[in-house]
């Protein structure tokens, strides 16, 4: 049994008046919450933020947006918080601003969410700041019943938490042999980070570890959950995209290489960002799972030589 010391009705009534009901009701739901100054001065935090990003309510709190702490980037990765931000749109117009976006987690990869501005209005009805609610999409409930039955099955990357190049090879497989059958079509996406041996020889394994798994999880969350991305060896990446064609394996390609690139591991000391180069090809007839290897492989090479940071598409 749990005692309850006795309240007052009007030590209640004090609570909510105080703001800390609203408070105490905002850190029990699942979605960030946070409230911005006109000058974008971030004035509170919640629990949902907290558990979205990894960043607690003290390292924000107080903090500007200009700071570019969750470094918002749309799809195309392109930086909206020196830009088109959707608060300071919200709090200019005066109207609530929706967008699909990806916030930088304190791990460093990439989370996308759905984000709802609205304006924070006094009681003259002046705009005196904006209120942001962001939904995590990842599948967080997919994502580990996924990770439970590869490790069952010794298709895991313990490191990364990806399927390993097995569990590559057995989906490569048999999205070749839905090809052949059905016609379905698919891309493989295949890259590698790019100087990665100059991140474990100067800053130690472990920070190449991180490097990892910040890439891994910012494709992961970059991708749908019919698409299959795995640790292929090493460095190397593969993703097979189901149901594309030219274009849309292309924008899915670039939308990967963008997104790592704004990735980034910041630590007291030091700032950690890589970027990636691409192969990405479709299935065409007669493919095998060697050929198909192979020209994305030779595509991802093209797109070393050409300079780093780049798709190469064929």
């Amino acid at each position: 049994m749990c005692s309850l010391t006795p309240a007052t009705d009007e030590e209640a009534e004090q609570a909510i008046r105080s703001g800390e009901f609203f408070r105490q009701v905002l850190d029990q739901v699942d979605d960030g919450v946070y409230a911005l100054s006109h000058g974008r001065t971030i004035l509170y935090w919640n629990k949902g933020a907290e558990r979205i990003t990894g960043y607690p309510a003290a390292e924000v709190i107080g903090r500007e947006c200009s700071d570019n702490i969750l470094i918002h980037v749309d799809e195309a990765a392109n930086p909206l918080c020196t830009g088109a931000c959707p608060a300071m749109i919200a709090m200019r117009e005066d109207r609530e601003c929706q967008s699909d976006l990806f916030v930088h987690h304190k791990l460093g990869h990439r989370v996308p969410i759905h984000a709802r501005v609205v304006p924070l209005k006094n009681a003259d009805e002046e705009v005196i700041g904006g209120i942001e609610v962001f939904t995590d999409d990842t599948s967080g409930v997919a994502g580990r019943e996924r990770m439970q039955e590869l490790e069952r099955l010794s298709l895991l990357d313990h490191l990364t938490g990806l399927g390993n190049r097995r569990h590559a090879q057995v989906h490569l497989r048999s999205r070749l042999s839905e090809f052949d059958r059905y016609g379905w079509p698919f891309g493989l996406v295949f890259f590698d980070i790019d100087k990665f041996k100059p991140v474990n020889d100067t800053l130690g394994h472990q920070a190449g570890d991180d490097v990892l798994k910040m890439v891994s999880a910012t494709t992961e969350n970059a991708v749908r959950t019919i698409d299959m991305v795995s640790r292929w060896g090493g460095d190397e990446f593969t993703a097979i995209i189901a149901n594309v064609d030219e274009a849309e394996l292309k924008a899915v390609a670039e939308k990967l290489r963008a997104l790592i690139e704004q990735s980034k591991i910041v630590e007291s000391d030091r700032t950690i960002a890589v970027t990636v180069s691409v192969g990405a090809t479709l299935v065409v007839p007669g493919d095998t799972m060697e050929s198909i290897m192979n020209r994305a492989d030779e595509l991802m090479y093209t797109s070393k030589q050409s300079g780093l940071n780049r798709v190469t598409y064929g």
